[in-house]
């Protein structure tokens, strides 16, 4: 039945629950995640670049903020 529910509303079963690791992700992120589940491998890599870079540019002035 919890299953159904989290397919009902699009999340996982941890977010549902409120539990694990996915527990504390927001709904939309949740829908992000697996909309990029299901891309191909060549567009995942370039997405994952992207990504990587907005986080060590993240990284990179906070470290320095301080």
């Amino acid at each position: 039945m919890v299953v159904k529910l989290a397919k009902v509303f699009g999340v996982t079963v941890d977010y549902l629950i409120g539990e694990g690791e996915n527990a504390s992700y927001d709904k939309e992120t949740v829908n992000r995640i697996n909309n990029i589940q299901k891309m191909d491998e060549r567009t995942k890599s370039v997405l994952f670049n992207v990504i990587d870079t907005y986080i060590q540019n993240f990284k990179t002035k906070k470290a320095f903020a301080k």
